[in-house]
């Protein structure tokens, strides 16, 4: 028996605590698909993983001398907890997405804060489920099935997964091993198109709604669970909708930061006056970009900023997953989050802008 097994054998194990130690070894990097890839983590010392499938974790990385913290999906399941993944798919230009790519080996070292995020089947115990995902999407939802799987749990599963090619099905042999595994668990792909490699013989074309209903009759009857682009979200809202489905039963996700950025058009205007409300407003300078803009004392500053057209790294806009955590170089506010931010940042002079209202005037490191 080796060390490394040894050692999470030992039922003393303590939890990973990224209080006392945020810092994640990657343990091994494997090619999912052509853009896609896994990185399996694990603490310096032997720790194990406590968490919910479908939650996230928070990285807070160095690129090019900036601080930049992204969301991204844990993929691995809490039934294996010696080990925790995260899924990335490489995106044009995506700074992050890139930089973990092209930078990120055996042996690399990250920090990270979490597990956190409340899309998760545990909260919502259910005999039947629907699991809908679009491209990278699939991550928590590989989650939730890789638990299911490893308890040998006989819940009835349908598997759902929209992808551009056959080429471009994430975890595709081992979705369709979960189905040989479990009698309940059905797994259906749908493909926009062929590859060169491979004629697609299954479900062609967008996600419909007469499509689903031959995926899965009964879905009227399920709890479901969507993740993916904005779009494909969109579309499976308009698809229920129309069939008159119980929306408390739909639940959904999605951490597309730069597809986010990009829906968010910029201004010409460096300063936008609040309505006079009789609420006192407060300047807000952001010192890189050179943007000012002015926050009233009962709005968020993320709120604000958005509504003058500037493009800032958001997701859950809760104070839960710490994207928006920014310098504040000076000035005070009032935030009230939810573990997205640690207390030691805090004492460093950090915030989370979506959870923070103004005292005073602020200048921000963005």
């Amino acid at each position: 028996m080796t060390d490394a097994i040894a050692g999470f054998l030992d039922p003393s194990l303590p939890l990973w605590d990224p209080e006392a130690d945020d810092t994640l070894v990657v343990r091994q990097v494997r090619e999912e698909t052509h853009d896609v890839k896994t990185f399996v983590l694990a603490p310096k010392a032997p720790c194990r993983f406590a968490y919910k499938p479908g939650q996230f974790l928070t990285l807070d990385l160095d690129i090019a001398g900036e601080r930049v913290n992204r969301c991204y999906t844990i993929s691995s399941a809490p039934t294996r907890p010696g080990t925790i993944s995260i899924t990335v798919k490489r995106v044009p230009d995506g700074p992050v997405s890139n930089f973990l790519h092209d930078t990120l080996k055996a042996g690399s070292e990250i920090r990270a804060v979490g597990p956190m995020g409340e899309f998760t089947c545990v909260d919502h115990p259910a005999p039947k489920y629907l699991f809908l995902s679009g491209g990278s999407g699939i991550t928590p939802l590989m989650s939730m099935a890789r638990s299911f799987h490893d308890l040998a749990e006989q819940r009835d599963i349908v598997f759902v997964h929209a992808a551009r090619s056959p080429a471009d099905i994430i975890f595709r042999d081992e979705l369709a091993l979960m189905a040989r595994n479990l009698p309940d668990f059905r797994f259906a792909a749908v493909c926009e198109g062929d590859t060169i490699a491979e004629r697609w013989n299954g479900f062609s074309g967008r996600l419909t709604l007469d499509m689903l209903k031959l995926i899965a009759p009964d879905f009227m009857e399920r709890e479901i669970f969507v993740c993916g682009p904005s779009p494909f979200m969109m579309a499976v809202r308009m698809m229920l909708g129309e069939a008159g489905f119980d929306m408390v039963r739909h639940h959904e996700e999605s951490f597309n930061f730069e597809e986010l950025s990009a829906a968010e058009p910029e201004v010409a205007a460096e300063v936008t006056a609040a309505e006079d409300t009789g609420v006192k407003t407060f300047r807000v300078e952001f010192a890189k970009s050179k943007k000012v803009i002015e926050v009233p004392e009962d709005a968020f500053v993320l709120e604000m900023a958005r509504k003058a057209g500037m493009r800032l790294p958001a997701s859950c806009t809760k104070g839960m997953c710490g994207t928006c955590k920014s310098k504040l170089v000076s000035g005070e506010v009032e935030m009230k989050h939810a573990g997205g931010i640690r207390q030691r940042e805090i004492d460093q002079g950090m915030v989370l802008i979506c959870c923070s209202r103004p005292k005073t005037d602020l200048v921000i490191d963005k």
